[in-house]
């Protein structure tokens, strides 16, 4: 099927009887005739659901759909996409691992990963987007574990040469992951150019709706995990009694992993509510991403022309001819990047502040990547935690401001940025 029917008919097919639409399994706990049968569940012996920790029904359906859009042989969807990006490298780098990622993330993550995750033991290197393939080598140690970045970053907009990334960590025996966030499945699949692991934040463009908090991480099944780094995949695991992760479940490893081994423990799981509301997001998702794109195209063109009368000091939209990711965007995201445009006003910080509160349509909002247009000033906000140095490596200058587009009306919203630029 073409992704877009994938989108509405993928995951869930009602038999004779059933509802339409996918049920909300509203339960924490599912009914069996035997002991035996429950003793099944626990041992990995039998699948089934029988703790929504673990599995639920209406859980199960959405990360079936999500794993059928990114191409990939599982998913589990997590209670936020933080969830989901530590998931994801947890799974297989513990206290003394090492990892190399993009320094042009999302702030949170940077703050996970550089902070958090840190004093777990884990050690990070942050290397440039745009960092070369034999400077990508020379990060790598005998203890790395994986490598992570992001497919356009937020909000920097950056994209980076995903073959690439992914040649150079296979070349070291590691996963590459990629958090697929701002791109969505529906413009790029990262498994399809040699990505391992795919990440998102579902509440984000997957949702639209800025109604669900969840994130999801999808295996590719494609990545050999018997080589002698990861033995917590392939040796036994006694908290479930031997059980070999790559013997006993082949290409599901990883991602059956996660689900038995970090989600029962750490319990960051998607609520039933939560996940018919990322359905209901995925139903659409591909009529509001190509809209999304038309309108942001449209936004960037006009905040390009009023570069022109200085009102606009510069102006970062990847599909933008001229930008310094154009080609890498035609190359991986041949049918538009995302709805996000970064750029700088006149006045600097004190001019970005101004000219965010004399919008009207637009809403300043924590968020970003759905169907309002919302705008926002990272450097004061979700990045107020570095230092000037991390800022200009992740890409977010003093002034830069993060909009949003939204899928109303394309001559509103710049009507709404218009009268804006006059306050300043």
């Amino acid at each position: 099927m073409h992704i877009n029917t994938k989108c509405v008919q993928s995951g869930y097919t009602p038999r004779n009887g059933e509802p339409r639409v996918v049920p909300i399994a509203q339960s924490t706990t599912f009914k069996y005739d035997t002991a035996e049968n429950m003793g099944n569940l626990f041992d990995l012996k039998e699948s089934g659901f029988f703790y929504t920790r673990l599995a639920n029904p209406t859980v199960d359906a959405v990360e079936k759909k999500l794993a059928d859009l990114e191409g990939g042989v599982g998913a589990v969807i997590t209670s936020s996409g933080q969830a989901a990006s530590f998931f994801s490298v947890f799974n297989i780098c513990g206290a003394g691992g090492h990892v190399i990622c993009s320094s042009a993330i999302y702030g949170g993550t940077y703050n996970l990963f550089h902070k958090t995750m840190r004093e777990m033991g884990i050690d990070f290197t942050f290397v440039p987007p745009d960092i070369t393939e034999d400077e990508l080598r020379s990060a790598f140690r005998e203890n790395t574990k994986c490598v992570f970045g992001e497919t356009i970053s937020n909000p920097s907009l950056d994209i980076i040469d995903i073959e690439m990334f992914a040649r150079v960590a296979h070349e070291h025996g590691v996963p590459f992951i990629i958090d697929n966030t701002f791109a969505t499945p529906v413009n790029c699949r990262p498994i399809e150019f040699g990505a391992d692991i795919v990440t998102h934040s579902t509440t984000k463009y997957i949702d639209g709706h800025a109604c669900a908090v969840g994130g999801v991480v999808i295996d590719s099944g494609n990545f050999n995990w018997d080589n002698g780094k990861f033995p917590a995949l392939t040796t036994p695991d006694e908290s479930y009694h031997g059980v070999v992760y790559t013997k006993d479940f082949g290409r599901a490893a990883y991602i059956t992993k996660m689900r038995t081994h970090l989600m029962r423990d750490i319990g960051a799981m998607a609520s039933p509510q939560n996940a018919f509301y990322t359905n209901l997001g995925l139903e659409t998702l591909f009529l509001r991403v190509e809209r999304h794109v038309s309108n942001a195209e449209k936004v960037a063109a006009y905040l390009s022309e009023r570069e022109k009368d200085g009102s606009i000091t510069w102006v970062n939209y990847p599909s933008l001819p001229g930008n310094k990711y154009y080609e890498l965007a035609r190359k991986y995201m041949p049918n538009g990047t995302c709805g996000v445009i970064s750029f700088g006003v006149r006045g600097g910080r004190e001019g970005a502040v101004k000219f965010m509160e004399g919008l009207r349509l637009a809403a300043i909002v924590t968020h970003v990547a759905d169907a309002r247009t919302c705008v926002l000033h990272p450097a004061s906000t979700t990045h107020r935690q570095m230092n000037d140095a991390e800022l200009a490596a992740a890409g977010v200058s003093p002034d830069l401001i993060r909009f949003s587009v939204g899928i109303e009306y394309v001559g509103d919203i710049i009507a709404d940025i218009d009268n804006a630029l006059r306050e300043i």
